[in-house]
């Protein structure tokens, strides 16, 4: 029993913070000038299988019937929130775009910084700093939509998000960024 109480003391402390983050995630978002950093939604496993290949989404690791419901319900949550999305770039893997073509349309680009090195770090760094450099270049009122993966969003900003989480940033004036909050999927 009292394993339990901690846990709801926990949670009660916990919770008021995390809307709190996501609040002021998404007030930010409304106010232009952000960077919304997207983790591709559902999309069940880990990696690609063996025979993956780029121009084949049948080769790859796609999203589930939850996940598109997911990636909808993001492009549902920014138009219902009335935030202005300027620019969309994604990775080429198919989940991503998938991702990021129901939550925001045609506005989608495919970005190869953003592609997954899951099973490639030697572009690792490389990529990173290549992402670092647009967010850090982004000087609009409206907002900048990346979709990418969990190895990418880690090795830029050291967090571990979960399908479908956004994390919002502002970029600084001279360089990088700061981290304004996340946005649960």
């Amino acid at each position: 029993m009292p394993m339990a109480v901690a846990f709801l003391v926990l949670l009660a402390t916990i919770w008021p913070q995390a809307l709190l983050a996501s609040d002021a995630a998404w007030q930010a978002l409304r106010d232009g000038g952000t960077v919304a950093l997207f983790r591709h939604a559902r999309a069940p496993g880990t990696g690609d299988p063996p025979q993956f290949r780029l121009e084949d989404c049948s080769t790859q690791r796609n999203l589930s019937a939850e996940g598109r419901r997911q990636a909808q319900a993001i492009g549902e949550q920014f138009r219902a929130r009335q935030i202005p999305v300027e620019q969309v770039l994604s990775s080429r893997w198919c989940r991503a775009l998938d991702t990021a073509r129901l939550a925001f349309g045609s506005l989608t680009e495919p970005f190869s910084p953003l592609d997954s090195f899951f099973a490639g770090r030697d572009r690792e760094e490389t990529q990173t700093e290549a992402l670092r450099q647009r967010i850090g270049e982004w000087r609009s009122r409206g907002v900048l939509v990346l979709v990418t993966h969990q190895v990418n969003i880690t090795a830029l900003t050291g967090i571990f998000p979960e399908e479908g989480e956004a994390l919002v940033l502002k970029p600084k004036a001279g360089a990088g960024f700061d981290l304004i909050g996340r946005i649960g999927p």
